[in-house]
């Protein structure tokens, strides 16, 4: 989260209000394979914002990023997420 700190500017560019790390990265299970999983909450959520940070985040970290809106996300899955996701707000 810390690189997040360091970038909010960029992520303000694009639009993000708050944006969340879950899965693996939290959990500290995760190994050379895993990818990054975000859950991003913008303030007008665009097409061409939302891909535009995917690809900023993937040259950030250097990993392959799944990033998710609330409205993508499937409700099944969600109370699993909200209990180990960790925020940051731009």
């Amino acid at each position: 989260m810390a690189s997040l700190k360091k970038n909010k500017e960029v992520l303000k560019k694009h639009l993000v209000k708050r944006i969340g790390l879950f899965g693996s990265y939290v959990r500290g299970d995760e190994n050379e394979k895993s990818d990054m999983d975000f859950l991003v909450e913008m303030s007008r959520p665009s097409y061409e914002h939302f891909f535009d940070l995917a690809t900023y985040l993937e040259n950030l970290f250097g990993k392959k990023i799944e990033l998710i809106t609330l409205k993508g996300m499937s409700p099944h899955i969600w109370p699993y997420i909200k209990k180990e996701i960790k925020w940051y707000e731009t």
